[in-house]
């Protein structure tokens, strides 16, 4: 048997087996994973030939006359650190931002943000901005942990399975498998789409829902709930606070009076009401659908509303469980690759930062950090100087690509480091080489807290390097960082500076790895979070009032536009479209439109279309389809050809900074 790795696609963290023979590569689930039972999905069986594109990255490249050629590593490195010191001498320490990924490990996620505030800057941010920061957000601030309360396992015991704002089939298909199982055998299935996805036919309750009216979905099932009676009184008083507030609040949104802000029949949200409510335990499954609005941080504090509302939490089978986008979303916001929080969690502004200053024998900053789409607004605005992006594909995947590539091109100096020369990278100074989740060692933690040990499988191509090296020695050379020896002794230095780490060791966590909190009081790991107590007392009842999304339809812009992702596909496409068969599979972008709109438009199938917005327009294929409603259009982010979130403005959630991706106002022109 091969070493046991982790799927380096989604969130749920699938762990897998490469046997490798002379001349071939299997792929298998290893079949004592708790996560995922021997099961892959086609990313994990047919999705990793990336691995060997000819199109990776070898070498070190520099930009001259804007052409790259190869450099050493000595001369990217010592160029990179002599950059960055000037610009941080010249202009300040903010004049420099720090981009992390969710792609890499915790130990690499831990050095960059490492690396950020030792320069003297709390810049550092990550994708997690842009598809769950609402999550960390919000659920800290309603029951003190930004995290998953069960396990993937716990969903067995689960009896009513609440699924909002996730097409779990595509995103994330391990778990969606585990529900249809569930719902099989009876147990009920509420599904809240504004797309009829493949749960809602298995749905004993769908309710497809306008984009961007959440909140008054929820608030009337929690109206329903509340005027039957069929709250939990006994948890709420033992254990929550503020339940007075909430049903003051609630008691406004009866789904009648809601039917003309949702769209659904008050009679469905009724029966939806009854199950969550009765029919317990009940987990609660959200993804991107709720949290890319500018009221994302709200949508995540009601959908705590409803489980502490019902007593869904600390039980198997019931609870909270945000499904992550990419592999190590949950980790590298552990690690405080985000500009508001440090490892843990723990506030820029709490005045608790001694013991990173004293772990890594330099003050640590207090002052507010850049967001991510900050950075950019302010490179725009020449505040911002210099930045360093590891692993990720802004000029893709971020909002208001316009502004991302003014801010990029207005930096005196911007670094890459990645494994393929994506077109961010294509704007870079300096590109470095990087190594692939195949080809070096670390930890992932995936969507329900659950640290896994990687193996290195294989070797990096020409010269690539392991991220963790890389940063290593620019942090070394720039700041004084430590100079570690390998990936383990970093992940000992985070269970110094996380506590809810601070139990784990590579020789516990391997093979199945363990959930957090893992430390003296939980030696084995935490499965259920919160069975007894919340790490703040009582969970919170944050009340919260309906409003629109930023952007209204008019007689010129008359359809809205979400965003998302395809089965076959992931992210910026940078892996999954350098791997033949989910290329072959999706081979371009295109755009769901509902049947009756391709008819009053003269639109056919395949048709290229015009889908313009307030802030641009794309021109793209027409999917003729009955699944999305009538007035709606969705496009995958997926492909370069066809960047949608050049469609996308500058609206943020004023919480979490996270941009409204899922509502866009457009017309579309034949």
């Amino acid at each position: 048997m091969g070493d046991i790795t982790v799927c380096p696609y989604c969130g749920t963290g699938c762990q897998m087996i490469l046997e490798i023979g002379e001349s071939s590569q299997r792929v298998v689930g290893y079949s004592r994973s708790p996560v995922n039972s021997g099961k892959l999905c086609i990313k994990g069986y047919s999705g990793l030939t990336y691995n060997f594109s000819s199109e990776r990255l070898k070498y070190p490249l520099m930009k001259e006359n804007g052409e790259f050629r190869q450099i050493s590593w000595e001369q990217a490195l010592e160029i990179s650190v002599s950059k960055l010191g000037d610009i941080s001498r010249k202009y300040g320490p903010d004049s420099i931002a720090f981009q992390s990924s969710a792609k890499c490990t915790n130990e690499e996620n831990y050095l960059m943000q490492k690396l950020a505030r030792m320069v003297g800057t709390n810049n550092i941010d990550h994708c997690a901005r842009s598809c769950h920061s609402p999550t960390a957000i919000g659920l800290i601030n309603t029951i003190g942990a930004g995290a998953a309360t069960g396990s993937i396992a716990s969903l067995e015991d689960t009896e009513t399975f609440f699924v909002i704002g996730t097409n779990t089939t595509e995103q994330h298909p391990i778990i969606g498998a585990k529900i249809i199982k569930e719902v099989k055998k009876g147990k009920n299935l509420v599904v809240a789409d504004p797309r009829r996805i493949q749960l809602a036919g298995l749905a004993s309750v769908f309710l497809q829902f306008r984009p961007g009216s959440d909140v008054a979905l929820l608030n009337s099932i929690m109206n329903v709930i509340v005027e039957n009676g069929w709250e939990d009184a006994d948890f709420i008083n033992s254990r929550t606070e503020g339940f007075s507030s909430l049903k003051k609040t609630v008691s406004k949104y009866s789904p009648k009076v809601m039917e003309g802000i949702t769209g659904i029949e008050p009679e469905k949200v009724y029966r939806a009401a009854e199950m969550i409510g009765n029919a317990k335990p009940t987990a609660i499954l959200y993804a991107m659908g709720i949290t890319q609005h500018i009221h994302g941080t709200e949508n995540v504090m009601n959908v705590s509303n409803l489980a502490l509302l019902t007593g869904n939490v600390g039980k198997r089978g019931s609870g909270i469980f945000p499904l992550r986008g990419q592999n190590n979303v949950q980790g590298s916001s552990d690690m405080g690759a985000l500009s508001e929080f440090y490892p843990g969690y723990v506030r820029y502004d709490s005045g608790k930062l001694n013991n990173f200053s004293r772990i890594w024998g330099k003050e640590a900053p207090t002052q507010k950090g850049l967001s991510l789409s900050e950075m950019f607004e302010a490179a725009a605005e020449g505040k911002v100087k210099a930045i360093y992006i590891m692993g990720e594909n802004p000029l893709i995947t971020e909002a208001s690509t316009q502004t991302v590539e003014r801010g990029i091109d207005n930096l005196e100096f911007l670094l890459v480091q990645d494994i393929f020369m994506t077109m961010t990278a294509g704007h870079a100074d300096i590109v470095l080489p990087a190594a692939s989740s195949l080809e070096k060692e670390g930890t992932f933690t995936n969507t329900e807290r659950r640290i896994q040990l990687i193996k290195r499988i294989y070797s990096p191509p020409g010269e690539a390097r392991p991220d963790w090296w890389i940063i290593k020695e620019i942090g070394r050379r720039l700041v004084g960082m430590d100079d570690y020896s390998s990936p383990e002794d970093i992940f000992s230095e985070i269970g110094r500076a996380i506590y809810n780490y601070s139990g784990a060791t590579y020789s516990n966590i391997y093979p199945i790895g363990k959930q957090w909190p893992i430390n003296t009081d939980n030696p084995d790991g935490t499965e259920i979070l919160h069975s007894k107590s919340f790490p703040i007392g009582r969970g919170k009842f944050i009340p919260v009032e309906y409003g629109p999304p930023a952007e209204q339809t008019d007689d010129e812009y008359d359809f809205i536009m979400t965003t998302g992702r395809n089965y076959f596909h992931f992210h910026s496409g940078t892996m999954s479209r350098r791997t033949d068969i989910l290329e072959r599979e999706s081979p371009e972008p295109y755009a769901e439109i509902n049947t009756n709109d391709s008819r009053r438009l003269n639109i056919k199938e395949r048709q290229i279309i015009t889908v313009e917005s307030r802030h641009g327009s794309i021109k793209i294929r027409a999917k003729v389809t009955s699944k999305i409603p009538e007035g709606i259009v969705f496009i995958p982010f997926h492909f370069s050809e066809a960047r949608v979130n050049e469609l996308v403005g500058e609206n943020y959630d004023p919480i979490s900074k996270i941009p409204e991706f899922k509502v866009v106002a457009v017309k579309v022109i034949p």
